[in-house]
Parts: structure tokens; C-alpha cells; sequence
């Protein structure tokens, strides 16, 4: 692949063409449009020709990586300003428009989604913003979320009674008639499930079988049992959606620089007061909550609607994570633009199979607004429309002919998957796409909205807001949940679970479905504290370390589907800014980059595709008789916008880079996370 921005190519007559940051206007599903700055010589001792490229592309991403390739790229226009030889013009078109499609340029997804113009509108369907419980404490404390009142059910494996209807391992020692909960490396034990946990001091012999358990499953996986045990903490049990905020002793505030406001900064929560207002903001799940009292009532309050020196937290600062969910601000657009980017992956019809497991007879129940109904007594997501049946499973569409299958790949979806609303369970299904096909082959992709993230008005969320009864038969089947988890947004990697839940509370394997498709876990949401993201391994209160894993690309985790990742351990770096990085990039048969009188990422267009150039000194030249002339005013006010955008992109890309170590293949905006500073 050939990396943008800029990229020196030879062709095998000589010509020399740069290609600089591409320009986007427009992206939908895995399609791109835009134009490229570009400059050519026909001959070394030519004078350069700069022009701009109007273009087409097919887009296969790696999320994992942030990375873009732009395949089956169509040049749809070409204009060199300035230039009015007509036998030149009619050279360099030809030259463009057969050269610059051959190349499989790459672009880090930052990069481009920082560049994108058109503005994308958010979702028309209404979320349910109504607050959950929040719940205020003072001292280390971890929610323990139920779904409902608790279900006890013997569990086979463990050959123990098991709180069925949670994500925790809760077990019943049956001799003693005690309830004992596992979480980071530590037991507790209560006489009920709702209340009076405590550090168990002596585990009985089942349980001790169960701990033993753990210990060889973290092995296996490689993990080391820590030397210091995590500090015991209180265990709120709950049976409806809540979210608990705390700090660690009394509440402490400091000031954010510029404005007239407040954030604690003894907290892992996004926790502000407005001084003037003397009000408090809390931000859950992407959705702000506003109180008088840390201890409520809470009431919604939609992101463009806050305060409005929210927009003025500067970033590099200890809070800016929040900009994401802060209304006109470029780090909520780029959330935004994100949330539209899907993971691509090419399918085998031959060889991609699905199984789907019934809990007794098929049941269905329509969905409302369409023409489709919804399986209930399944885990898999089963939807039947008139005689034929259609599965999800991991990002691919599936169908048959039969509830019972046999399954094949789908190159199509069911007619009215795009009206399925955020009531249904299977809301998340409209984002995932079949782009083309072949014989043999089906192109998809599913972008993060499979993974609970849905643009919402001008900003992302996660989660729908609505609870979803599960079912409860022989089998026990969740349905993805919004809050309980403090789930965070990182401008990189994603929404990721609250840090406290990382020291073990899900160690043993458990029905997957509380946070949508059952082959995905969101990784953990490090504490930082403060200053940038990107500390890889951080330790918590100086005595645990958290190794977030962020690869979380569900294409990975399923035969028969292939995408364009560098597998794990490699190295991938995308596309940067340095046009030093790109050296080497030349060509065809293995010629020199050429020595340009331009080598610097600094050449833009406009959409009339006129060529900029922004010098040294910040100052806009306009190419114009083949030379550069002063930019007019107007004009230079005009590409400072484009200029702003290509330099926030390549400190994002920069940023992302140091996150994972220089570029180690380690980070997935579909999850992670991170509380600390965001760009600088």
C-alpha cells in the first residue's frame, strides 16, 4: 500500500507525481468522495504542474489499526489552475487519471475523518434519556447489577447454584446456605444476594473449587495473578438500571482554565458544577444529568443544551475526554463521523456458517413500525420476514429457509431492516451492511452502532436507554443494557466498561448479551487521572495493573471472513503528515523519490479546485500562471479551516500512535478507554 499525505510516485515513463492529504467530501457506508491536492512533472527538469484530483473510492478499514485503504479508486475529474496550454492539460488528465488509480493509497482514519466537509445529521429516532438511578458514594464501591430480582439456577458447569441473571459470578454454597461473589482476587460473602456483602475470611470447599478455577483460567490466558490484592470494596447491589458516581472521600473540585467551571478531581467520573448556575453535571454514557445536590434529583440534559463554557474546556486538559459529547465542538463532530466508519471484511459463502441454538420451539413476536418479527427463546438474533428467516451473527447477515437453518451468508437484508426502532432488541442489527457480492464472495461491515454506539443529534451515545425484558426458560438470555457499567467514551478506542469492574468481576466465562453481540466484551476504562491518553499498562491507586486488551474487531473471532488487518504483533503505521516517513515511497520498479521543489504536507485545494499552498510563515499562496501569488483574504480564511482540520488530524493520528506504542497494532475505537487528556 502506498501511504497519503504526502506520497511520491514514479511511473515507469518518468513522470513524477505527489499526492498530497486527500480532501474528503462526503462519506457514505463504505463509499468515499473527495478531491486530492496533486503535483506532477512529465519530466525531471520540467517546471511541477499542481492540479487537484476529483476521486471515488471503495473503503476497507481496520479499526484495530485506524487505518483506511482506498480501493477501486475512480478519478472522476481533474483541473490544473492556472495552466492554459490545452495539448498539457490534456497530457496530465490522461497521466492522473491512469496512474493515481493503480496506486492503493492509506490513510489513517483520523485523517480522514477530520477532513470530511459535509456535516452528517444525527439519528431521527428518539433515545430514552430519562435518568437511572444514580447513586452517590464517598468510598470505593463497585454496582453489581441484577437483571430484575435474582434467579437461582444450578449452573452445570460449576455443578453449583448460580445467580443467573447477572454478569457477576454470584454462587449459593448450599451446605452453609451463604451467597459468595467473586471480584478482583478477592471473595465476598453475604446471607442475601441484595445486601450484606463482605470479604469472605475462609471460602468452603465448593467455592475454593471454583477459585481454583479461576486461577488456571487466568493462566491459561496468560494473565499473572497480581501481587497485591485488590482493596476490598463496598458492593451495591441493584435490580433496575443505575449508575453509581463516587469519589474517594470528600468531594474536591479545581477549576477549568477559561471558564466558570468545576470538575472533581478526586473522581474517575465526569463530574462538573457550574459556578454560576451552582449547578452539577454529571456525563453517563455519552448523556449529561444536571442536580442541585450530588445526591439528586437528576434530571436530562441534552448536549446542546449545557452550559456553554462546556465548549471552551481546552484540550489537553484532564477533562477534555468530554468534548466528545459536548455540542459543536470538533471533537464531538469527529465522534460522530466515527460512529459512520464501519469495519469492512470480505466473506466466504462457502465456507461461513452459523448455528443457532433454540431454547424449545421457535417463538416470535412482531416488530413494531415493520413487517418483521423478532425470535425471543434464542441468544442469536433471528428475525423472520414473510417465508424467510435472517441471522446476525458477529457483523454478518445470514439466511434460510427454516428457523432451525441450515444458514447460509445473505448478500442482502431483510426489507425493513432500516425502520427496526431503539425499542427492539434488534436495533442494533440496521448497522450492520452488505456493500456487494460476487459468486463467491460477499463484501460487509458493521460500524459501531452494532457495538451499542449510535449517533444521537449531534453527538454519540451508548446505548439505546431502553431495558429489554430477557427471556427466561431452561436458558437464561440477556439483552444488551445501557447503564450499570460506567461506560466511557475515548476518542480512539471507543466506549469501554467503568476501570473498577477490570480486576476480575466477569473472570468466568458468562452468556454473553449484555452489551450486544455475543462474541463482544468492552474492554476496560484505564484511570488516568489526567494528560494524555496513550499510557498503555496504568496502575490504579498504585497497587493494580490493567492491561486493557483492545482488539475487539468481531470479524476476528469467525471463520469464513477475512479482513484487511496486519495480524497481531505486527507493525502498521499509518499515514502521517512527515513527508520524511514516506520516503522510499516511489514507485513502479523501484526508483528514487523524487526530489520536489514541494516535499511538505502543506498543498490544499478548495472545492473549485483552485491549489493553495500555506508557507512557512502561515501565510496562503494561490498557484496561478504556474507560479504562487498572495492569496486574497477571503480565500485564506476559507483554507485556515482546511489547514485547522489536516493538523488536528495529524495530531489525532500522532496521538493514537503514542497511545499504542509507535504504532504497535494494538488499538479498536470499537472499545477501551480513558479519562485523562485527549489530543495534546
Amino acid at each position: 500500500m502506498r501511504k497519503i499525505g504526502p506520497v511520491f510516485i514514479e511511473t515507469k515513463g518518468g513522470a513524477k507525481i505527489t499526492i498530497y492529504q486527500p480532501q474528503l467530501e462526503d462519506m457514505k457506508g463504505d463509499k468515499l468522495s473527495g478531491r486530492i491536492a496533486v503535483m506532477a512533472k512529465e519530466k525531471p527538469a520540467d517546471e511541477p504542474v499542481f492540479g487537484a484530483v476529483w476521486f471515488t473510492a471503495t473503503m476497507r478499514t481496520n479499526r484495530d489499526a485506524r487505518l483506511a485503504a482506498m480501493e477501486s479508486l475512480t478519478v472522476t475529474d481533474v483541473k490544473l489552475p492556472g495552466v492554459t496550454d490545452t495539448v498539457k492539460i490534456r497530457k496530465f488528465k490522461i497521466l492522473l487519471e491512469t496512474e493515481i488509480p493503480k496506486w492503493k493509497l492509506e490513510a489513517s482514519l483520523d485523517e480522514l475523518l477530520a477532513s470530511i466537509e459535509k456535516e452528517h445529521q444525527g439519528l431521527s429516532e428518539e433515545m430514552k434519556n430519562e435518568p437511572p438511578k444514580i447513586i452517590y458514594t464517598k468510598t470505593p464501591s463497585t454496582l453489581v447489577l441484577l437483571d430484575g430480582e435474582p434467579r437461582i439456577q444450578k449452573d452445570e458447569k460449576l455443578n453449583i447454584p448460580r445467580v443467573i441473571n447477572t454478569p457477576f459470578l454470584i454462587v449459593k454454597d448450599e451446605p452453609g446456605k451463604m451467597f459468595y461473589l467473586y471480584g478482583g482476587n478477592q471473595w465476598y460473602s453475604s446471607a442475601e444476594v441484595k445486601s450484606g456483602w463482605k470479604p469472605a475470611s475462609s471460602l468452603p470447599k465448593y467455592i475454593q473449587a471454583i477459585d481454583q478455577q479461576i486461577q488456571k483460567q487466568a493462566k491459561d490466558a496468560g494473565k499473572q495473578k497480581q501481587e497485591v490484592e485488590s482493596p476490598a470494596r463496598d458492593l451495591m447491589v441493584v435490580t433496575e438500571p443505575a449508575e453509581l458516581i463516587q469519589s474517594k472521600g470528600e468531594a474536591d473540585f479545581a477549576n477549568i482554565q477559561g471558564t466558570y467551571l468545576l470538575y472533581m478531581t478526586n473522581s474517575d467520573n465526569d463530574i462538573f458544577m457550574d459556578i454560576n448556575a451552582q449547578k452539577y453535571y454529571v456525563l453517563l454514557t455519552g448523556r449529561w444529568y444536571m442536580a442541585t445536590s450530588l445526591n439528586g434529583p437528576w434530571s436530562y440534559v441534552a448536549s446542546d443544551k449545557l452550559p456553554s463554557d462546556f465548549t471552551k474546556i481546552p484540550e489537553g486538559s484532564a477533562k477534555d475526554a468530554v468534548l466528545s459529547s459536548v455540542a459543536g465542538t470538533d471533537a464531538a463532530r469527529e465522534a460522530v463521523m466515527d460512529a459512520q466508519v464501519p469495519q469492512t471484511a470480505k466473506v466466504d459463502r462457502k465456507t461461513a456458517t452459523c448455528t443457532v441454538t433454540w431454547d424449545g420451539e421457535p417463538k416470535f413476536e412482531k416488530i413494531e413500525g415493520t413487517s418483521l418479527e423478532l425470535a425471543m427463546n434464542t441468544a442469536s438474533t433471528v428475525m423472520k420476514d414473510g417465508a424467510q428467516y435472517y441471522c446476525v451473527e458477529n457483523g454478518v447477515w445470514f439466511k434460510s429457509k427454516s428457523a432451525r437453518g441450515p444458514w447460509e451468508a445473505s448478500s442482502d437484508r431483510p426489507k425493513d431492516t432500516d425502520k427496526i426502532p431503539p425499542t427492539s432488541t434488534a436495533y442494533n442489527t440496521k448497522y450492520v451492511y452488505v456493500y456487494d457480492s460476487t459468486p463467491e464472495v460477499i463484501y460487509v461491515g458493521y460500524t459501531p452502532g452494532y457495538m451499542g454506539c449510535y449517533v444521537y443529534g449531534p453527538t454519540v451515545v451508548y446505548g439505546t436507554g431502553y431495558y429489554y425484558n430477557p427471556w427466561y426458560g431452561p436458558y437464561y438470555y440477556p439483552h444488551a443494557v445501557t447503564y450499570g457499567y460506567s461506560m466511557h467514551y475515548n476518542p480512539w478506542t471507543g466506549w469501554s466498561m467503568g476501570y473498577h469492574y477490570s480486576s476480575g468481576y466477569f473472570s468466568v466465562s458468562v452468556h454473553g448479551g449484555y452489551w450486544g453481540p455475543h462474541m463482544y466484551h468492552p474492554p476496560y476504562h484505564p484511570h488516568y487521572g489526567g494528560g494524555m491518553y496513550g499510557r498503555g499498562p496504568t496502575h490504579i491507586n498504585g497497587d493494580v495493573n490493567i492491561n486493557v486488551d483492545r482488539s475487539n474487531n468481531i470479524y476476528n473471532k469467525r471463520n469464513g471472513v477475512t479482513t484487511n488487518d496486519v495480524k497481531r504483533g505486527e507493525t502498521a503505521r499509518p499515514a502521517t503528515s512527515d513527508a520524511r516517513n514516506n520516503r522510499g515511497n516511489a514507485t513502479q520498479g523501484g526508483g528514487k523519490a523524487p526530489a520536489t521543489q514541494n516535499n511538505k504536507n502543506n498543498v490544499y485545494t478548495d472545492k473549485g479546485g483552485n491549489v493553495y499552498q500555506r508557507n512557512d510563515n502561515g501565510n496562503w499562496q494561490e498557484r496561478n500562471n504556474n507560479q504562487w501569488q498572495n492569496s486574497n483574504k477571503d480565500n485564506a480564511s476559507q483554507m485556515d479551516r482546511s489547514h485547522q482540520q489536516r493538523e488536528r488530524s495529524s495530531t489525532g493520528n500522532q496521538s493514537f500512535q503514542q497511545m499504542n506504542g509507535g504504532g504497535n497494532m494494538g488499538g479498536n475505537r470499537g472499545g477501551g478507554g480513558g479519562g485523562g487528556g485527549r489530543r495534546r
